[in-house]
């Protein structure tokens, strides 16, 4: 049972009317179906399968401010879309107050992801700056959860000097003990943004770190990626600017379509347990596209999650087809699900992990698949 009564004092409501423009939402429109804390009533969080969160924290970066501006102009453009998917709720838990600073951001933003977590629920954050990650994280590591994280961003943000949070918090993520960080992956950073010494200290920590040139190859090699996550937090700067008028920051990223395809790729996650979406400057927005692109990648992550709800247990040999295969004198087994068509390996240890069919073609040809050989690598 989610007790909201102690997370009220972290939280502000909101008005359907006023994300509307106070008109009525169509009765097969997410506004008209989502449960949302407004000033007359409390959401049934207990039954919610997704839980929305607005965060317009922006102090740890350049506009050093906070706002419930950019949470409620992209609600306003998710609220207006359809739902497709009935087989899930949504609740919508409000904005978080304004802290006295920005580490008293932090810790209200900790307790109140942290209760969620608890009770087994998926929240996506409708955040300000990307620093958000860094009380996203705390979220699990106050409980000592130890966890697999992956971030999708155009930046590595590990500056050890620096003048802003949100270019230096995955420096205080990675060093600080005791840490809880099992796995991390590093998804779509554009190589002329990202000092080299960098990645050399991501690689010695058996981090994974996937170019955006890579990644655009074959978007379908990230799924098993994200398949394997409980934190995603995406920074808008990964999408180019004529698909994210917003951000300034390059001409090249994702496009519009493969930043949603990503998102589905976190919504079929039986893992995923958080997923932050930064970075979005209403003041930069031209006619709302950059609000309207994030809420059509969470219109995508429904329909993951709706996917996801269909795939069998592991443990459901009927569920899978198997294959058997040695490769440089080692056996094992690739299972492929019935249901989804999405694959996985078997470790020396027994362990089957996320995979992909190219992961299968590899040792099919007698191969070591990298995603194998790193997997062995961090154990």
């Amino acid at each position: 049972m989610i007790d909201f009564s102690h997370l009220q004092d972290f939280l502000s409501p909101v008005s359907k009317s006023f994300l509307n423009d106070e008109n009525e939402y169509d009765d097969y429109q997410i506004g008209h179906v989502v449960d949302l804390y407004d000033e007359d009533s409390i959401p049934d969080f207990d039954a919610a399968h997704i839980i929305l969160l607005g965060v317009g924290e922006q102090r740890g970066g350049a506009a050093r401010k906070t706002s419930h501006t950019g949470p409620d102009t992209i609600r306003s453009e998710f609220y207006r879309l359809y739902h497709w998917h009935r087989d899930l709720k949504i609740a919508d838990a409000g904005n978080l107050l304004p802290g006295n600073s920005l580490i008293d951001a932090y810790a209200a933003m900790r307790t109140v992801l942290t209760e969620f977590i608890d009770a087994n629920k998926t929240v996506i954050i409708l955040g300000g700056s990307h620093d958000l990650t860094y009380a996203q994280y705390r979220a699990y590591a106050d409980k000592k959860y130890i966890i697999e994280i992956s971030v999708a961003d155009a930046l590595i943000d590990l500056m050890e000097e620096s003048s802003t949070a949100d270019t230096g918090f995955l420096m205080t993520m990675f060093t600080e003990q005791p840490n809880y960080i099992r796995h991390y992956n590093h998804i779509g950073f554009q190589s002329y943004f990202v000092q080299p010494r960098m990645l050399e200290t991501l690689d010695k920590l058996r981090f994974d770190c996937f170019r955006l040139g890579k990644v655009r190859e074959n978007l379908e090699e990230i799924e098993p990626v994200l398949r394997n996550t409980d934190m995603f937090s995406v920074d808008l700067n990964m999408i180019k600017h004529a698909d994210s008028p917003a951000n300034s920051l390059s001409p090249n990223g994702f496009s519009g379509e493969e930043a949603c395809a990503l998102s589905r790729y976190a919504g079929m996650s039986s893992q995923l347990s958080t997923y932050g979406l930064y970075g979005y400057n209403p003041a930069k927005d031209k006619d709302n596209l950059t609000a309207k692109q994030v809420a059509q990648m969470l219109w995508y992550f429904m329909d993951g999650r709706s996917v996801k709800a269909k795939e069998a247990m592991l443990h459901e040999k009927e569920a899978f087809l198997e294959f058997h295969i040695a490769f440089t004198d080692i056996n094992t087994t690739f299972i492929k699900s019935k249901k989804t068509g999405r694959w996985w390996m078997q470790l020396p240890d027994k362990q089957f992990i996320p995979c992909a069919y190219s992961d299968y073609l590899i040792a099919s040809n007698n191969e070591i698949p990298e995603r194998w050989l790193r997997s062995q690598e961090r154990l």
